[in-house]
């Protein structure tokens, strides 16, 4: 295993303020690519001022529809975040694992209580993980 990535959200984001998904996403490319390489990888939240639940779901809540809850805690580490930051990702994190436990019964959850059966759905629980 060669050295570790840093990867800051500051930079790949280009702003401080880690609040869209479609921003989350971009994380989130990186984060994968580092996962599938095996490679240990920093999340730095330095310079961040703005944080939300999207963006996470986004940027880490859905590694868990990829990987082992083992392999991501392994292999992701997050330097520079402040207490509200850590206790947003712990969130984002604890959602995505129930999501992943069991996506069908959250997705057909949605559908009953919007009276829609068509498979859209799947991305707006998606979306909001």
């Amino acid at each position: 295993m060669s050295k570790n990535i840093r990867i800051s959200m500051f930079e790949v984001v280009g702003s401080p303020f880690c609040v869209a998904s479609d921003d989350g996403q971009k994380i989130y490319d990186c984060l994968d690519a580092a996962l599938k390489a095996d490679q240990e990888v920093v999340l730095s939240f330095h310079n961040v001022t703005a944080l939300t639940g999207a963006f996470l779901s986004t940027a880490i809540g859905q590694l868990y529809g990829t990987f082992s809850e083992e392999k991501i805690q392994s292999l992701l580490k997050v330097e520079d975040a402040k207490p509200d930051d850590l206790g947003l990702l712990r969130s984002a994190v604890n959602n995505a694992k129930l999501y992943f436990k069991n996506p069908e019964r959250f997705n057909q959850a949605i559908r009953e209580v919007m009276g829609d059966d068509d498979d859209d759905i799947t991305t707006i629980v998606e979306v909001s993980i």
